[in-house]
């Protein structure tokens, strides 16, 4: 079997370069494809399946939200929104919710909410601060926000409105926007994901918090990868020990169902009202018992702590491993958001780690991602390793 970059099907958009693997079921971190071989899945679905697959609690739970309803529109009260709502306010020390279906959205809706928060105080042209290398989505708005000049080309004209700035530099923040009275809002990653998992320190964030609230702007945290505790926190940012105004969440909220979220504080929970913004599928009974038997499950079995644990361990293990190994050049990241910098390109080695039994990914062309649900072990990540090392250290050599 060899690694192909040819469309799936002649009646399937050619948008994804798929490696030549089919998936048929899988059971907690693993998965089997089509022709029955076995993975360790340390990709799970891109940092979304947080209970790994099948879990033996949520199944049922959604098996039964099947049965009774899966989508009745926002023209109505959905009770698991309100539900939802409440806990991922509890969990963020933040106000409400806005419910959508993806992490685009989601940050397409913060985007809004930046701009409406601007017009609403008199300002005709809002401009959000982004920042360099980071990945926001696909749409129009998000990609214009996206600091990826690949991912942009070929969709120019890009939305304007945007100031970028480099990470964890205070004072190229401050003289990029301080006497811009259009400036409304930061909006940033606690850790970048698609960028190679770079993280902002966590006094670099404490600062921006300080200078948004003394200039009256939106700190707007994109956590749609690194929340949902797969940091070993609720949200990568409760490390820096602050509160955002706007939260964007998606990918591990739902363990697969499609779902997102925007979670707003004070400063931001009523900047909408009815007809400012919608989602048809979005808040629907499925998505959101989906998240609320996610976190229900999350605290019963401790999954935000076992993230923090054995996220450390594989990390420190890896660390261990790759000490002084040619080609290795640092672990980066928090609890199970991990990624293993080379200082060449290793593209290649997602298909050769496949062909091991291991499904990872590969970020800026040189870091490899480690993002496995939250509910592995020591013991697999032991397992995890066995896998990967060999493979890594052949192709480093």
């Amino acid at each position: 079997m060899t690694a192909t970059a040819a469309p799936a099907s002649p009646h399937v958009m050619n948008t994804y370069g798929r490696l030549p693997i089919a998936m048929s079921h899988g059971k907690g971190i693993w998965v089997w494809d089509t022709e029955g071989r076995k993975y360790l899945d340390a990709l799970g679905g891109v940092a979304v399946n947080t209970l790994g697959h099948a879990h033996p609690k949520l199944v049922p739970a959604l098996q039964e939200q099947i049965a009774q309803l899966i989508h009745c529109s926002n023209y109505y009260h959905v009770p698991n929104q309100e539900v939802l709502g409440k806990k991922l306010a509890e969990l963020s020390g933040l106000e409400n919710a806005f419910f959508c279906s993806t992490g685009l959205e989601a940050n397409e809706c913060a985007l809004k909410l930046a701009r409406k928060f601007g017009h609403d105080k008199g300002i005709e042209r809002p401009e959000i601060v982004v920042y360099e290398n980071a990945f926001h989505g696909r749409s129009i708005a998000t990609l214009s926000a996206t600091g990826n000049v690949k991912v942009q080309k070929g969709f120019a004209p890009l939305t304007e409105g945007f100031i970028r700035v480099p990470l964890n530099d205070i004072e190229a923040l401050k003289k990029a926007t301080v006497g811009n009275p259009n400036v409304v809002a930061v909006f940033l990653e606690t850790i970048q994901g698609e960028a190679g998992i770079v993280p902002m320190r966590w006094e670099y964030l404490r600062q921006v918090r300080e200078l948004c609230d003394q200039q009256d702007w939106l700190m707007m945290i994109d956590e749609v990868q690194c929340g949902m505790g797969r940091t070993g926190k609720w949200f990568a940012h409760q490390w820096a020990g602050i509160k955002p105004d706007v939260m964007p969440l998606a990918k591990g909220l739902g363990s697969g169902v499609p779902i997102g979220a925007v979670v707003a504080g004070p400063r931001a929970a009523n900047i909408f009202q009815p007809g400012n913004h919608g989602s048809t599928f979005g808040g629907n009974p499925l998505a959101t018992r989906a998240g609320v038997e996610t976190i229900r499950i999350m605290e019963e079995d401790g999954i935000v702590e076992n993230a923090a644990r054995v996220g450390a361990y594989l990390k420190q293990s890896l660390e261990k491993a790759l000490a002084g190994v040619p080609g290795y050049v640092e672990m980066r990241g928090e609890g199970l958001m991990l990624g293993i910098a080379l200082d060449r390109s290793c593209g290649d080695i997602q298909w050769k780690l496949a062909q091991a039994g291991l499904l990872v990914s590969v970020q800026a062309d040189t870091v490899v991602r480690l993002v496995p649900p939250l509910i592995i072990t020591e013991a697999e990540c032991d397992e995890l390793i066995a896998l990967l090392l060999p493979v890594l250290k052949d192709f480093l050599a």
